[in-house]
């Protein structure tokens, strides 16, 4: 259950709603047991044995906090009732008083219900909004271990199944013990030697509903990973739809989808038999103990060996039967709640994930940018694979310097550091002479805009993918786009800058795409830009706009720019060649071309660069 009250923890104002919670429900179980305690006075009224019940008819007992007390009592003025009034009268009063106790009792579950929503709301509120922030704050390198459908379940379908179990197991869980509780107070008042004969066997029947509990978890277990699996699929269906198609590659992707459909249904199943078992068995347990309980005691009765009487028996037996209620939800919940507990395990796993890019407590804003960024001794390696080795660098404020090189020889593991989205194993980056990881991230990634070689957009309008997490005007919105050589085919779309991009910007071309995330980038107006091969997928007259609208946007700021296509780069204040995650050489483009014998002038002359 440790589980379980760790989820709890999401509903920090469940404090305030306990005390009203706790009040109505023990108004419920109070009111609802008194109609059972009616039983008895109410047969002996039907069977006209109320003044044989009574030791003395004409001494008042002693009232006291009890049930034998208040029975006792309520009996006596019944019989004074019955003497005076006649039965009938009497009878009026009981059913009076089981109207009475049926709508508070009622009143008092819809009013606890009430609350428990709030409870509920809140908790799946604060629940979502935690991990949802988690996921965001993550380092990168969390996603490239983790599946995207996976994650995607966790926050959709498990988060659904412990909304619909958790809390309302949070009210069997209150409810359903203090109802046993006043129902066994009943049962050893009227009998401790029938209820003691229960307690023997009681146990046994819970012993086995709780090892079909415990094969539930393990079920849980399986069916919650393999549905990760197929929202894996199908996220990645939707994603590479295109590829899929070109290679003719459906009946292959069909096939694996239909093998964990399958397991996965196969696995529900078998969950759903053994949960729906659980409920029969319980009941059936239950008949089979008020079974013996009629046996016994009414071998008691019969035999003369208790004190009891035939309506006190009879009520015994109704409050027994009463006693398999709650029992039975109990049982349902404990089995209901194991795919609850499996599924917010999963989901408290991202929470408890460390941030491997953490920021210090203490960490110090960065107001601006006015010398150079520099790498100092810096290596970095993926798990075990080393990317860069003993990487010095020094980029000055103001300058544009290019990263060039074979792919995987670690051009783009460079820039990534920069903004911290990794940190180096060793040495270490920084900015004006302090190194970037006593800086608060926000403040350092506000130095920066970031030009990607797939242009990220959202599923939103043009206007709002351009001025994205900032408060900007139209007039500052076109600004930018006129500059990033976007404005002109943006007033040429359906509703301007209005129109919707579609899921990741399929309406527009990778040109139009590239233009608008520039057009974003100028209108964050950062000091350091990090281009990273903005042109490379690109047709000849789209990478002509979007290098030209580069051009504007890296005037009078500092440029890490990394390229294939070396063209784009020959007026790079700096050229850093890269290979297997060393520095080779670096200089300016003719500097490094009259170096007939290097990396640099060999990737020139293979790309028909004059040399």
């Amino acid at each position: 259950m440790r589980t379980y009250f760790q989820l709890l923890k999401f509903a920090p104002r469940i404090r305030g709603y306990v005390i009203p919670f706790a009040l109505f429900m023990i108004l419920h179980v109070l009111f609802s047991q008194l109609n059972f305690v009616m039983i008895i006075p109410l047969l002996d009224i039907l069977f006209g044995t109320t003044q044989t019940t009574m030791a003395d008819p004409t001494q008042v007992p002693e009232l006291s906090f009890s049930v034998n007390s208040i029975r006792a009592n309520f009996s006596f003025y019944l019989a004074r009732l019955v003497a005076d009034e006649g039965a009938f009268s009497a009878l009026k009063i009981v059913c009076i008083i089981v109207v009475s106790a049926a709508f508070i009792s009622n009143l008092s579950k819809h009013l606890s219900d009430r609350i428990l929503e709030g409870i509920r709301a809140t908790f799946i509120r604060n629940l979502r909004q935690k991990i949802f922030n988690k996921l965001v704050s993550l380092h990168l390198g969390f996603y490239e271990k983790k599946k995207k459908g996976d994650i995607i379940s966790r926050m959709t379908s498990d988060m659904q199944e412990v909304e619909a179990t958790v809390i309302h197991a949070l009210t069997v869980l209150f409810r359903d013990p203090i109802t046993l509780i006043g129902f066994f107070i009943i049962l050893f008042s009227l009998s401790a030697k029938l209820t003691l004969y229960s307690l023997i066997i009681i146990p046994a029947i819970g012993g086995l509903i709780g090892a079909l509990i415990k094969k539930l978890k393990k079920d849980a277990e399986k069916t919650q990973k393999s549905l990760g699996q197929l929202v894996t699929y199908l996220e990645e269906t939707i994603s590479g739809l295109r590829v899929i198609k070109s290679f003719n590659a459906e009946k292959f992707i069909t096939g694996a989808f239909e093998n964990e459909n399958s397991f996965y249904s196969r696995a529900v199943r078998k969950l759903n038999i053994r949960r729906q078992l659980t409920p029969p068995l319980s009941e059936f347990m239950g008949i089979i103990l008020v079974s013996i309980i009629l046996l016994v005691g009414g071998s008691l009765v019969l035999n003369q060996e208790s004190a009891l009487r035939a309506s006190g028996f009879i009520a015994y037996l109704a409050v027994f039967s009463q006693v398999i209620r709650p029992a039975k939800s109990l049982s349902e919940t404990f089995s209901n709640v194991q795919r609850s507990l499996v599924a917010g395990k999963r989901i408290l796993e991202i929470n408890e994930i460390d941030n491997a890019i953490p920021e210090k407590k203490d960490a110090m804003d960065l107001d601006g940018f006015q010398e150079a960024i520099r790498f100092e001794g810096v290596s970095f390696a993926y798990e075990k694979k080393a990317v860069l080795e003993q990487i010095n660098l020094e980029i000055k404020r103001g300058k544009m310097v290019a990263l060039v090189g074979p792919s995987g020889s670690g051009k783009t593991t460079m820039s990534d550091l920069i903004p911290r989205f990794y940190d180096p194993f060793e040495g270490r980056v920084t900015i004006d002479g302090i190194d970037i990881k006593v800086c608060r991230i926000s403040s350092l990634r506000k130095l920066m805009g970031i030009v990607t070689q797939e242009p990220i957009l959202f599923h939103d309008t043009i206007y709002n993918n351009i001025a994205f997490g900032k408060s900007a005007s139209q007039e500052d919105v076109e600004r930018a786009a006129k500059i990033a050589h976007a404005h002109d085919f943006i007033l040429e779309t359906e509703n301007g800058y209005q129109t919707m991009v579609g899921d990741r910007g399929m309406k527009l071309s990778g040109g139009q795409k590239q233009r608008i995330s520039i057009a974003r980038a100028i209108l964050a107006n950062p000091p350091i830009l990090i281009l990273d091969e903005a042109t490379s997928s690109l047709d000849t007259e789209s990478e002509k706009l979007v290098q030209d609208a580069l051009d504007h946007l890296m005037q009078n700021r500092t440029s890490l720019v990394i390229a294939h296509r070396l063209s784009t780069i020959q007026k790079a204040d700096q050229i850093v060649v890269l290979n297997e995650g060393k520095i080779v050489e670096q200089g300016t483009h003719d500097d490094l071309i009259q170096n007939g014998d290097g990396l640099y002038s060999r990737l020139s002359e293979m790309q028909g660069i004059q040399v």
